[in-house]
């Protein structure tokens, strides 16, 4: 038992005055009564407010940045069938870049400032009125929270080339992509070119298609998010001279607006904003059961200043003040830390919802576990519509080696609370959620254990267990635990090499699935969701001694010498055929 020596008290006044910090205390020992100096508990992020509003707080831009003076709000309705890939018909066109010499600019921005690199914020951003309708041009719009349209032009009445915006700061990271377009014309076929994406490789190219949300669809027949576009194509564009290194590719596709002059937007995948966490973290808090067992906190601010928050749920009906050692093991889940990762959030969602719940599951979680959940990692470069980095330019998921708090505070805080946790009573899992743009399905990295021969292949048992609860989307094949050189400086590495066994990534497809009966379906907000309840079911599987557990070693087994021998094989063949 340890009891608390006041706080006027000699001890606690000398350490003040010594460490010029309040955030320490002295307690005694009551079997020893040695004086012992522990953190004190962080104070709560806000108190409750009646009305959640009070307690949010505007995003914080650049101050290069504008931002429309509007309120973007989408309704959660997903549809009620899966949606299918699209079918290639193997004459999907292929457009040259016009650019605006022979066509006409009717959307232009590109936040700039007198230097490159960021210098300071402003809440709320440079609020501008929305721009008026001064023709029957498609109007075009993204300076609001994770937009990123840098340019839109018009080639012809019903064909428009558009362009993104790097991440802030870089000259890189072209993918992800948000925006809102006006003065639509039903039964129109319009054509969309975005002609400056970066990566070589996509799903578009295999089916995927991006998803649209129509404000009049969301009023009349309550329908929100959507996959949209027929005549999918995604190509590299013409090179200039032989610097392949600088290629950029177009993404086409025809599209359909549903009704006259609606307000639609466009975007890679579902997006989840930092006012969205914002005000799903106040309901939360307000909640008067949630909330008994839901602590928010301030982890830290960022560069541009906004929060970036942690959850710790936990059942604290055991009283748990009288053990300075407690019994329960921490896991921990972070979220967000490339802002272009949509998926991310609503997995993080989903485990939120489940382990706040009040099913037998939920609560015997909360009996074993202590969790701490940082549910967006990157509010900055969310905020700004990048991609993948903050407002540093740098990826912050290759910064976990680093000890630079300045320039990097989200990681370094996370580190030094995972530290912490580790010392005071073990980190049972630690698993930073990912979207992936080149894979279907949802798998996980992990960190392949070759240090300690029975910890052997016991990294693969908690994602063939997922792969066996979730069989219609997650996959264990797509499943890697090699370590290599360039993941080093992420999270899931740093984390493992901490000594944390079970580290990992978990990853899921922007597309969708190619497993069983959702075979080339899209994945919808609700899917995901789904994928963080079924990964909290499987921790509890996990951890608890079911018949289950005691061949799945074998199995595992199995099924690496299966994948072995296909990789071999497929070696074979491509060595047969550069032969040839």
């Amino acid at each position: 038992m340890v009891v608390d020596i006041p706080a006027g008290s000699y001890l606690s006044s000398l350490l003040a005055n010594t460490l010029k910090s309040n955030q320490v205390e002295i307690n005694t020992d009551s079997k020893s009564q040695r004086p012992v100096a522990r953190l004190k508990e962080p104070r709560d992020l806000f108190t409750l407010p009646k009305e959640p509003e009070c307690a949010q707080e505007a995003a914080k831009w650049p101050a290069e940045c504008q931002v429309v003076d509007m309120k973007v709000q989408h309704i959660e309705a997903m549809p009620m069938m899966p949606e299918l890939y699209y079918t290639s018909t193997g004459k999907e066109i292929v457009v040259k870049v016009i650019g605006e010499e022979a066509g006409q600019v009717v959307y232009q921005y590109n936040p700039m400032s007198a230097v490159n690199y960021f210098t300071r914020s402003v809440s709320g951003g440079n609020r501008i009125p929305p721009a008026p309708n001064m023709s029957t041009d498609l109007k075009f719009e993204s300076r609001f929270e994770s937009g990123n349209l840098a340019k839109a032009v018009k080639i012809t009445d019903t064909y428009y080339e558009l362009s993104i915006r790097a991440d802030l700061y870089t000259n890189k990271h072209m993918q992800w992509f948000y925006f809102m377009v006006e003065n639509t014309k039903k039964n129109l076929v319009y054509r969309l070119s975005i002609v400056n994406l970066l990566k070589g490789d996509s799903l578009y190219n295999e089916g995927m298609r991006p998803v649209m949300y129509s404000c009049k669809d969301a009023v009349i027949r309550k329908v929100g998010w959507r996959r949209c576009g027929t005549n999918i194509n995604y190509y590299q564009n013409d090179v200039n001279g032989d610097d392949e290194n600088n290629s950029t590719y177009t993404l086409t596709f025809n599209i359909e607006f549903p009704y006259d002059d609606d307000c639609v937007f466009l975007a890679h995948n579902y997006p989840y904003t930092y006012t969205d966490l914002q005000e799903y973290l106040i309901k939360l808090q307000n909640h008067p059961v949630k909330s008994q067992y839901t602590k928010l906190r301030l982890l830290c601010r960022t560069l541009a200043g906004n929060n970036v928050y942690y959850l710790t749920v936990t059942d604290n009906s055991n009283d748990e003040a009288q053990d300075p050692k407690p019994k329960k093991k921490a896991v921990v889940m972070t979220a967000r830390v490339h802002p272009g990762e949509s998926p991310a959030s609503w997995m993080m969602k989903g485990v939120i919802d489940f382990i706040t719940g009040d099913s037998q599951q939920a609560r015997e979680l909360r009996e074993k576990f202590i969790f701490k959940l940082v549910p967006m990692l990157n509010p900055d470069g969310v905020i700004v519509g990048n991609n993948r980095c903050s407002l540093s330019g740098r990826d912050l998921n290759r910064q976990y080696r680093t000890v630079i708090r300045e320039t990097y505070p989200p990681v370094w805080h996370t580190k030094v609370l995972i530290k912490r946790l580790i010392e005071e009573c073990g980190v049972a899992m630690y698993c930073d959620f990912h979207a992936h743009s080149r894979k279907h399905n949802v798998f996980i990295y992990g960190c392949e254990n070759k240090r300690v021969a029975e910890k052997r292949l016991q990294e693969q048992v908690f994602p063939l267990m997922l792969h066996k609860n979730t069989a219609d989307k997650f996959s264990f094949e797509n499943c890697k635990f090699r370590i290599n050189k360039d993941k080093e400086g992420t999270g899931r590495v740093v984390i493992w090499m901490m000594g944390v066994d079970n580290s990992y990534t978990l990853e899921a497809s922007f597309a969708g699935s190619t497993l069983g009966s959702r075979h080339h379906t899209h994945f919808t907000t609700q899917d995901y969701e789904n994928m963080g309840r079924s990964f909290c079911e499987t921790l509890l599987d996990y951890v608890d001694d079911t018949p289950a557990k005691v061949n799945i070693i074998a199995e595992i087994e199995v099924k690496n010498s299966v994948q072995t021998s296909k990789r071999r094989l497929k070696r074979r063949r491509a060595r047969k055929h550069r032969a040839l």
